[in-house]
C-alpha cells in the first residue's frame, strides 16, 4: 500500500492536531462562553478538560482517516488495527504493570506525589457538577483512541519504515507525545515519555495499535484510580 513520506505524514500530523484545538477550543467558546473568567481559579475545570477531549480527539482521528482515504490505502492495515497475538497482550500488560510500579516508587522515594494537581483539580471540580462518568469515559477510552491512531498508528506508519528506523522514530514519536502533555510539570512528561518509549515498543513488535490503545487505557484508568484513592482516602 501507498504509505505517505516522512514529511508528508508529519504534515498531516500537524494538520490533524491544530484542526482538533482550533475546533475543540471554538466549541467551548461557543459552548461555555461565560464560565471563561472561573479559569483563572479553576485552569483544570473537569467539564471544560472533559468536553474538550471528546469533541477534539474525534477531529483528529477523522483526519487522520482523510489522509488515509487520499493515500488509498485499507484503513485497518494502514493504521494497525489489527487484534494482536495473546502472547504480546500478556506481555504488555505485565511490562505495564511493571513500569507503573517503578515510576510510581521513584515518585515517592523522591518526596514526589502521585496525583498531580491536574488531576485532583480535573476530577473534584467533575465530581462536584456531575460529571465522573462522562470525564472517565474521555480519559480512558477518547483520549487514548485519538492519541494512539496519530501517534503509534498513523506518525508510525510513516516513520518505521525499517527495523532499523523502527527505534529512531519511536524515540521522537514519544518526544512529541510528551510535548503535548503540558498539563503536567517535567516529572510527569519524563513519565509519559517512558511511556511513550514501551507503547512504541508494543506497537513495533506486536503490529498493533490496537493493543497499545488497551495499554494506554489501562495506563490511564490506573492514574484515575490513584487520584480516586487520593481524594478519597489520603487527603489530609
Amino acid at each position: 500500500m501507498k504509505i505517505w513520506g516522512y514529511w508528508a505524514t508529519l504534515g498531516w500530523a500537524v494538520l490533524a492536531f491544530l484542526a482538533s484545538q482550533i475546533i475543540g477550543f471554538g466549541a467551548l467558546f461557543l459552548l461555555r462562553a461565560g464560565a471563561w473568567n472561573s479559569l483563572l481559579d479553576t485552569p483544570y475545570d473537569g467539564v471544560l478538560v472533559t468536553l474538550f477531549v471528546v469533541i477534539s480527539n474525534p477531529i483528529t482521528i477523522g483526519v487522520i482517516m482523510l489522509a488515509v482515504w487520499f493515500a488509498r490505502a485499507n484503513q485497518a492495515d494502514y493504521l494497525a488495527l489489527n487484534w494482536p497475538q495473546a502472547r504480546y497482550v500478556t506481555t504488555g500488560i505485565v511490562c505495564l504493570v511493571g513500569l507503573i510500579a517503578l515510576c510510581d516508587a521513584l515518585l515517592y522515594l523522591s518526596g514526589r506525589t502521585l496525583v498531580t494537581s491536574f488531576q485532583l483539580q480535573s476530577y473534584t471540580t467533575a465530581a462536584a457538577k456531575g460529571w465522573l462518568l462522562p470525564m472517565a469515559f474521555g480519559a480512558i477510552i477518547v483520549a487514548p483512541a485519538g492519541e494512539e491512531i496519530m501517534f503509534r498508528g498513523f506518525l508510525f506508519r510513516g516513520w518505521a519504515r525499517s527495523d532499523r528506523s523502527a527505534w529512531p522514530a519511536i524515540i521522537v514519536i514519544s518526544l512529541l507525545w510528551a510535548a503535548l502533555h503540558v498539563q503536567y510539570d517535567w516529572t510527569g512528561i519524563v513519565q509519559i515519555f517512558v511511556i511513550g518509549l514501551f507503547l512504541g515498543w508494543m506497537r513495533w513488535r506486536s503490529g498493533s495499535t490496537l493493543l497499545t490503545f488497551v495499554l494506554h487505557a489501562l495506563f490511564n484508568l490506573e492514574g484515575t484510580l490513584e487520584t480516586v484513592a487520593q481524594v478519597h482516602f489520603f487527603a489530609k
